[in-house]
């Protein structure tokens, strides 16, 4: 058991793609936590297989460095915004914060959720100023950005006099000022150890945590991970949960578990200050207490900001149900959806009045809600996810709805063309800036239904050289209608498979999204128009076959590729009466035909 003197808590956090896990990796190899001749995959971190993929950071986790005769905790946590809730709730969890910052891109919008995050719960973060042996960094701009960015958020001036260090987490070094040798990782070691003050917590008080993170284990069922309050806590102690509503129950706790580099090991015992894994409490729920039975103490709820997204998930009812996956019911859908409901608290699932066929799943955007379908798909689940909605509010008879703050860097020639979209989509402009390099920044506050369906645009808009960030910023009052999706679908109006021949004849209406010897049905979206209206056509029509033959009657086919759309692209694209069919091997698009009470419901 280490004394809490001797014990660092920290969490990087930072906007997606500025190097957390990279520099998380360096942390790690110059921690010696691994063998020497040890194979160290990049990325280390991010071992779900999404994250390998998607080469983003989804879920927060831990581990531990010995530097000297120091113990340092690390979380390492998502930047992606829609994977925010990971953030606030391990925030609790530490006591000091690494701020990473690009030094050419400087602090970005979730850069600015993070850092409010940790302003408000009192935590005094340290800069790093990461990435600075890329081309154009700018050290002191970012700095300086970053002062402001503090000075905005109301930090106090404890908070304002920030300490901060240069690094590159790629190359493995970092260094106190611009032009020191650059070495290894020890200054930022050394500035963690001055900097980052130690837990708080009294080894003698009776024990006290508070469960931030849930883990499941196929032999102890579920676990609770948290950092030790006060107290201590050895194998087979009797302790106390208390749920949110304050019902308590006791426990024996049946396993301890500890963070040594990336491996949980077993320990008999642990203290304040120590980052632990509890088995042994069944029934535990996030933000539930976990004390000493004879001095029962509840901790106030980890609270998280609210969704902003909602989809709904229903029954696949397409002709080729079940031919793919193997749970298709109701039942099973609802089994899984409540599990993930037990373990992820960010993501808010709600039974829909009057509907038995359909779940509804709210989270913090598309992304969010993507990654929990396509973990669902990879288990063997087939369903169908309809048009994402924004989730309103009323405040005093006013309706409100999610605004977001939009970051843009695009080539200044492209500069005019977002500005006239976002404008077409509501959106205000709040600041614009063109580098000398003929990048111009600009910021927008835009309304989140206004932005679905556009990311993929602005890739076809600024030739794929754009980068297009947003943060939830506020509610705000309804902005009026807008504009969906300009185009209009090809529809299928028969069953079978995808003929070359018809398509050849179809591709000048319009780009398709099958090719030929895929199965069709009736109903399925095959293309997307050129024009505003939808048209039904047949995709399985073959050429009628003649005695005669004769050269040159034989046309030539030449068939442009198919669209293929990911999960996040097609639940974008989707208008109001589609759905999109996700089974483990196909993403298909398909329209709904209401009867006359669902389309009068759906208006009302």
């Amino acid at each position: 058991m280490h004394d809490p003197e001797k014990i660092r808590n920290i969490a990087i956090i930072a906007h997606i793609d500025h190097g957390k896990t990279t520099l998380l990796d360096n942390l790690l190899k110059q921690g010696n936590i691994f063998r020497e001749h040890e194979k160290i995959p990049e990325r280390v971190m991010d071992s779900y297989d999404q994250e390998k993929e998607r080469g983003i950071t989804i879920f927060a986790k831990h581990t531990c460095v010995m530097y000297k005769d120091f113990k340092i905790n690390i979380i390492d946590t998502p930047g992606h915004a829609d994977f925010s809730g990971e953030v606030e709730r391990v925030l609790g969890m530490v006591n000091s914060v690494l701020l990473l910052i690009d030094a050419q891109e400087g602090p970005m919008p979730q850069t600015r959720f993070v850092l409010s995050q940790a302003l408000k719960m009192g935590l005094r973060p340290i800069v790093v100023l990461n990435k600075i042996d890329r081309p154009h960094a700018n050290p002191d701009r970012a700095l300086n950005l970053a002062f402001d960015l503090f000075m905005e958020l109301g930090a106090n001036d404890e908070q304002l006099d920030f300490p901060y260090i240069y690094a590159s987490g790629f190359n493995g070094y970092a260094i106190d000022k611009i032009g020191d040798e650059p070495k290894d990782l020890t200054p930022l070691f050394e500035m963690i150890l001055r900097k980052a003050p130690a837990p708080s917590g009294n080894l003698e008080l009776p024990f006290l945590m508070q469960a931030a993170t849930l883990q499941y284990d196929d032999y102890v069922g579920r676990q609770a991970c948290g950092r030790i309050l006060e107290g201590k806590i050895k194998k087979n102690d009797m302790v106390t949960r208390v749920d949110r509503n304050g019902n308590h129950t006791n426990h024996k706790i049946v396993r301890i578990e500890g963070h040594l580099g990336l491996k949980e090991i077993e320990i008999e015992n642990a203290g304040a200050g120590d980052i632990v894994v509890l088995s042994g409490i069944p029934e535990i729920e996030i933000g539930d207490t976990i004390c000493d039975p004879n001095q029962i103490h509840q901790l106030p709820p980890i609270t998280l900001a609210e969704p902003t997204v909602s989809v709904e998930f229903l029954v696949n009812t397409s002709p080729f149900v079940g031919k793919d996956g193997k749970h298709v019911t109701m039942n099973k859908l609802r089994e899984r959806l409540q599990k993930e409901k037990r373990a992820n608290i960010s993501l808010k699932i709600e039974e829909i009045p009057g509907r038995d066929d359909s779940i509804r799943v709210c989270g913090r955007g598309e992304l969010h809600l993507a990654v929990l379908i396509e973990a669902m798909r990879r288990e063997g689940y087939e369903m169908a996810i309809s048009k994402p909605k924004v989730i309103t509010k009323e405040v005093d008879g006013v309706v409100m709805e999610p605004m977001e703050r939009v970051h843009v860097e695009v080539p200044e020639q492209f500069s005019g063309t977002v500005i006239e979209d976002l404008s077409k989509r509501k959106g205000e402009m709040r600041s614009l800036e063109t580098s000398e390099h003929g990048l111009t920044t600009m910021q927008f506050l835009v309304p989140t239904r206004g932005l679905m369906g556009y990311r993929n645009d602005f890739l076809t808009r600024t030739s794929g050289l754009g980068v297009l960030t947003s943060i939830f910023e506020t509610f705000a009052p309804w902005k009026g209608e807008m504009a969906g999706r300009a185009r209009g679908v090809l529809i299928s109006n028969s069953p079978g498979k995808a003929n070359g021949y018809a398509l050849f004849n179809l591709q000048e209406r319009g780009s398709l999204f099958v090719k030929p010897g895929d199965e069709v049905y009736e109903g399925m979206v095959v293309g997307e128009h050129a024009r505003d209206n939808d048209l039904v056509v047949n995709a399985t029509k073959a050429k009628q076959l003649t005695n005669v033959r004769a050269a040159g009657s034989d046309e030539n086919i030449i068939l442009t590729p198919p669209r293929k759309f990911t999960l996040e692209q097609a639940i974008d694209y989707i208008a109001d009466d589609e759905l999109v069919e996700v089974t483990p091997n196909f993403i298909r698009l398909r329209k709904v035909y209401l009867t006359e009470n669902e389309r009068k419901r759906q208006s009302r």
